[in-house]
C-alpha cells in the first residue's frame, strides 16, 4: 500500500467516519478547560484492540490533530490553554478577544494551524529518514543546550520586565524539582507525601494557574466591574491581504515547529515558544506582542500544529516518540504487533503511509470542523459571568480528577490557582512560570544523562560544536535585552 492507496483507503465509509469522529472529539476535548488530547486518546486506546491497525492509527492521529487546535478556543475565549502547547497563544489571543476581536483571533489561529500542519506533512513525506538520522545523533549535552536556550527565551516573552519574567521562570523551575529523581530512583522535596513521588503533574498545574487563577481574579473584582468578553465573528476568515502579510511568519514558524517536533521529548510547547520569540525579535513592532498581536497568534499556532507532523518523523523512522501522544500511538502499534523503528518501512509500509495520509486528512477535517464548530463552542460567552465562573471551576475539577482519579491533584490545582492569582497581583507573568516548569525536568534529565556518559565531565558543553553554539546563543539571548536597551537613544 503506497501513499495514494492509503488516501483512497481512508476515504472509504468506515475509515472516513472514524477520522471525522476523531477530529471532532479532539477539538471538543481540547476546547474544554481541564481536558486534554492525551486523556482522550488514553481512554480510547482500549477501544482500538479489535480495530484494524490502519483504522486505530487513523483514529488516534485525528484525535491528536484535533486536540491541539481545539485548545485554541479556550485559550482565546477563556484565557485557559486547552493544552500546554496553547500557552503562548493565550498572550495575544485573549488580549485580542478583550478588544472585541475574538473572531479574528480564532480565525488567525485556525488558518495558521492548518498552514503549519500542511507544512509539517510535506516534511513528513519528504524528509522523514534524513532528518531523523540527524536528530538521533544528538547527544544529551546537545539536548540540554537546546532546552537551556529555550529557558533563556523566557526573557523575550516576559512583557516589559525581563527581571520579573526570569523570576517567574525560576519559580517554575524550582516547583519542577519535587518527585522522583529519574537517574537515582530516589524521591526529593516531597515533604513526606507519597502523592508527590511523581512530582506535580502538568495538568493540575496548568489548569490551576490559568483556570482557577482567572476565576479568583474575577471574584475579587467589585460587583459590576467585571468585563465580559463580547464575541464578534468579524475576521473569522483570513483575508488575502492578511495571508500575504503573515506569509513569511507562517513559513518560518512552521519550519521551526517541524524541526522542534522532530527532536524527541522536546514538544509543542517549546516549538510555539521559539517561533513566538523569533517572530517578536524580527518584528518591526515587538511592543505589540502580548497585547493582541496577530503575528503572535500566527507564530504560536503554526508552530504547535507543525510539531504534530514533526513528532511523527522520529516515531516512524527510528521508533522514538516525539511527544506524549506519540507514546499512545506507539502503544497502539505494539498492541497490534507492530514494532516502530528502522524496519517499519520494510515490514509494515502500509501502516506508515496510513499514518502519513491520516495526518493530512485530519488537518483538512480540522479546518472545516473548526469553522463549523466555533459558533457553537463560543456560546460559553453568552452565559452570564456569574454562571460561567462556577462552570469553569466544575470543568477544571472534573478534568483534573478524571486524569488520575485522585483528589490530591484537585488540591494541587487549587494551590497553583492561588499561586497564579498572587503572581499576577504581584506583576509576575504566568507564561514564563509555566514554560520554566515544563522545561526544567527535560534540561536536568539530559544534562545528567550526559554527565553519566562522561563520568561527570562537563567539558563536552564547551567542546562539542553544536552544544557550544547553543550555549553561546543562550548567553547572547540572555544579555540581548540589556544590549538593545543600551543602544536605544535616550530622550
Amino acid at each position: 500500500m503506497d501513499l495514494l492507496d492509503s488516501f483512497l483507503y481512508l476515504l472509504g465509509p468506515w475509515p472516513l467516519f472514524l477520522c471525522v469522529l476523531g477530529t471532532a472529539l479532539g477539538i471538543i476535548v481540547g476546547a474544554i478547560p481541564g481536558l486534554s488530547g492525551a486523556m482522550l486518546i488514553a481512554l480510547t486506546l482500549p477501544l482500538t484492540f479489535k480495530m484494524a491497525p490502519e483504522q486505530a492509527m487513523a483514529l488516534i492521529v485525528c484525535m491528536y490533530t484535533g486536540s491541539i487546535t481545539g485548545g485554541l478556543v479556550s485559550a482565546v475565549l477563556l484565557r485557559i490553554p486547552g493544552t500546554p502547547s496553547n500557552v503562548i497563544t493565550v498572550f495575544d489571543g485573549y488580549a485580542m478577544a478583550q478588544k472585541g476581536q475574538a473572531g479574528r483571533a480564532l480565525g488567525l489561529g485556525v488558518a495558521a494551524s492548518f498552514f503549519g500542519a500542511v507544512f509539517a506533512w510535506i516534511a513528513l513525506v519528504l524528509l522523514t529518514r534524513p532528518l531523523a538520522d540527524v536528530a538521533v545523533r544528538f547527544t544529551p549535552f546537545d539536548y540540554f543546550a537546546l532546552v537551556l536556550t529555550a529557558l533563556v527565551l523566557i526573557s523575550s516573552v516576559s512583557g516589559k520586565s525581563m527581571t520579573k519574567g526570569l523570576l517567574a521562570g525560576m519559580i517554575g523551575v524550582l516547583l519542577a524539582f519535587p518527585g522522583m529523581d529519574d537517574n537515582t530512583g530516589r524521591t526529593r522535596f516531597t515533604m513526606g507525601l507519597w502523592q508527590l513521588t511523581s512530582g506535580f503533574d502538568i495538568l493540575p498545574v496548568l489548569v490551576g494557574v490559568f483556570g482557577v487563577g482567572t476565576v479568583m481574579a474575577e471574584l475579587v473584582k467589585p460587583m459590576g466591574k467585571a468585563q465580559a468578553l463580547v464575541y464578534s465573528s468579524e475576521g473569522l476568515w483570513m483575508k488575502l491581504s492578511e495571508w500575504k502579510a503573515q506569509f513569511w511568519n507562517l513559513l518560518r514558524s512552521s519550519a521551526i515547529g517541524t524541526w522542534i517536533g522532530i527532536l524527541p521529548g522536546i514538544g509543542a510547547s517549546v516549538g510555539s515558544l521559539v517561533a513566538y520569540t523569533v517572530a517578536k525579535n524580527v518584528s518591526r513592532k515587538p511592543d505589540e506582542f502580548g497585547t493582541g498581536s496577530a503575528s503572535g497568534i500566527v507564530a504560536s499556532e503554526a508552530a504547535n500544529n507543525a510539531t504534530v507532523g514533526g513528532a511523527l518523523i522520529p516515531l516512524l523512522a527510528i521508533g522514538i516518540p516525539g511527544s506524549v501522544i506519540d507514546v499512545f500511538l506507539m502503544s497502539a502499534m505494539m498492541i497490534h504487533g507492530i514494532q516502530p523503528g528502522p524496519l517499519l518501512f520494510e515490514q509494515h509500509a502500509g501502516i506508515v503511509y496510513v499514518v502519513i495520509a491520516a495526518c493530512l486528512l485530519s488537518s483538512v477535517l480540522m479546518l472545516g470542523q473548526m469553522y463549523l464548530m466555533i459558533p457553537f463552542l463560543r456560546r460559553v460567552l453568552d452565559v452570564p459571568r456569574q454562571f460561567v465562573l462556577p462552570l469553569i471551576m466544575v470543568f477544571c475539577v472534573v478534568g483534573v480528577f478524571a486524569s488520575s482519579n485522585r483528589m490530591f491533584d484537585v488540591w494541587i490545582m487549587l494551590g497553583f490557582g492561588l499561586l497564579g492569582f498572587l503572581m499576577e497581583r504581584g506583576g509576575l507573568p504566568l507564561g514564563p512560570f509555566v514554560i520554566g516548569f515544563i522545561l526544567a525536568p527535560i534540561a536536568e534529565s539530559r544534562l545528567r544523562q550526559g554527565l553519566m556518559m562522561t563520568d561527570g565531565d562537563y567539558s563536552p558543553l564547551f567542546t562539542q560544536p553544536l552544544t557550544l553554539s547553543l550555549m553561546m546563543l543562550s548567553v547572547i539571548l540572555l544579555f540581548w535585552p540589556f544590549i538593545r536597551g543600551m543602544r536605544r537613544p535616550r530622550h
